[in-house]
């Protein structure tokens, strides 16, 4: 279980993330939700620990991961796989080594620069890329695929890793609806039935409602929500937005202006 206990992070005089605390269970698809500014990214970055916290804990299964150096931090960072908007693949490498990229890691430095991966790494990205429906594009170059399959592709990679935890930094924001659809599917897939938690930004508000099993509202660095999508009422998306969230269609995208 992740657990948060009173996590901030200044910038100098800026409070990014303020004393935030939430605990997350196995199985759990936790949206975050909020206006840009209001500290998701960061907290985000806080949790596989690419930023150290000002104040507060951050514990996995009792772990105090925010205190970890060294061989330690690189290790909890693979077990946080981490999935980004721009999908951070290498366009000119074909799909499978890209995938593969999740476990350079793991392997001696030789070997992954000279692309030598083992059959059975091979196999196992080959896997990953079938539970999502894109193993057939395994030889094709990342930069043939549209955006939707570059994502599919990014979360296989991150399969591989075999994490505790998946973080995804608003992973359909540059997609189409269907393409966002597929994703978000994918990303409740592996949380239902690999018991993996996911914690996701989303600026959908729609999004948010139909795949997530929590939401998460943060404003100016703070917690101000933290239930079911169910209990988003027009109240509290006006404590989250400042009164500039209206109902919002299907796959809308609510920003701040």
């Amino acid at each position: 279980m992740l657990e948060l206990h009173g996590v901030s992070k200044r910038f100098g005089e800026t409070l990014a993330v303020n004393s935030v605390s939430f605990s997350c269970q196995r199985g759990e698809l936790v949206g975050i939700i909020g206006r840009s500014g209001a500290g998701k990214s960061t907290l985000l970055r806080l949790l596989n620990r690419l930023s150290d916290p000002s104040e507060g804990r951050i514990t996995w299964d009792g772990e105090d991961v925010s205190r970890l150096k060294g061989s330690a931090l690189r290790k909890w960072r693979r077990r946080c796989a981490m999935i980004f908007q721009q999908f951070n693949l290498s366009p000119r490498l074909d799909v499978i080594t890209n995938v593969l990229v999740g476990v350079v890691g793991e392997r001696p430095l030789m070997s992954s620069l000279i692309k030598f991966f083992p059959a059975a790494d091979r196999a196992r990205a080959i896997l990953e890329l079938d539970a999502l429906d894109m193993a057939g594009a395994a030889l094709q170059r990342a930069v043939t695929l549209s955006g939707g399959q570059q994502q599919r592709v990014a979360i296989a990679r991150a399969m591989l890793q075999e994490p505790d935890l998946i973080l995804a930094d608003e992973p359909v924001a540059s997609l189409d609806p269907v393409n966002a659809e597929v994703v978000m599917e994918a990303l409740q897939k592996i949380c239902r039935e690999r018991n993996v938690p996911v914690i996701v930004n989303l600026h959908s508000l729609d999004i948010a409602r139909r795949y997530c099993t929590r939401v998460i509202a943060m404003a100016k660095g703070a917690v101000v929500f933290d239930g079911p999508p169910s209990a988003l009422t027009p109240q509290v998306l006006d404590r989250v937005y400042g009164g500039r969230a209206s109902a919002p269609e299907p796959f809308s995208v609510v920003e701040a202006a």
